[in-house]
């Protein structure tokens, strides 16, 4: 990918940016609001120091980029992150962990792009709901996305038999993980793998001595982010500190 053209190169969490003009887009999680996301272009690599350090100032990444919400009149979006030693998983999260690890096997490898993968993608964002219209992501759009990245990232992918029914990209950091995007197929929806990639995520930072795992934004009043607040304890980054939350939500949704 071809650097942008731009501006000033700011030092940020110890890795050079270019600082590219602000993403001014219509919300998805809220409607009726118009989202504000600064991007970040790193000039080279991030390590994975550098990674959790970005990770700690509240952003996320996005293909080559690095991003955090700025929106002029809403501050609903609550990054979101756990210790991994401290979870504590729920009865019904334990059913999930023992029916899923039953009826699935699980590869770790590079993201890919291919047409399957493609495939299941547009077809979780269709039966989900998540797409903001009725086009189709095409090849390059899915590889910008998930599979082109500044750090370190692997993707999980879930086999029921000889059928890939789900993957999750994850970056890595020296001592947390972040969880960019799961996508499954829908008519595999009876096995929860949005609920069951995040316990395998949580499973295998502490096999890998990873502190923290990093579940994305928390938006409590739409239906496809609240589930996080089931994850505790945890801690959600308001007003550029990290806030403890250590009470779990009754509020149920399948993960992005």
């Amino acid at each position: 990918m071809a650097t942008p053209e731009n501006v000033n190169i700011p030092t940020s969490g110890g890795a050079p940016m270019l600082e590219l003009a602000d993403h001014v887009h219509p919300c998805v999680y809220r409607p009726s609001e118009r989202a504000k996301m600064p991007l970040l272009y790193p000039t080279r690599r991030l390590s994975p120091e550098e990674m959790d350090t970005q990770l700690a100032m509240g952003r996320r990444r996005s293909g080559s980029f690095v991003y955090y919400t700025a929106c002029n009149s809403c501050r609903a979006c609550e990054p979101t992150r756990l210790e991994a030693t401290r979870f504590i998983p729920t009865k019904s999260m334990r059913r999930i962990l023992t029916h899923g690890n039953r009826e699935c096997r699980i590869e770790i490898a590079p993201p890919t792009d291919d047409t399957l993968r493609l495939g299941i993608f547009n077809r979780h964002r269709k039966g989900r709901g998540l797409a903001v219209s009725d086009d189709l992501y095409q090849a390059s759009e899915f590889n910008g996305f998930l599979v082109e990245s500044c750090c370190d990232t692997f993707e999980l992918s879930f086999w029921a038999g000889t059928h890939l029914i789900g993957c999750s990209i994850i970056d890595k950091g020296a001592e947390s993980i972040s969880a960019v995007y799961t996508y499954f197929d829908p008519a595999y929806s009876r096995l929860s793998i949005g609920t069951y990639s995040i316990l395998k995520q949580i499973e295998w930072a502490r096999q890998n001595r990873k502190r923290y795992v990093y579940l994305g934004m928390y938006v409590s009043d739409n239906q496809h982010l609240k589930y996080k607040a089931r994850f505790v304890p945890q801690e959600r980054f308001i007003e550029g500190e990290w806030v403890s939350r250590d009470t779990p939500s009754n509020d149920w949704a399948e993960p992005r």
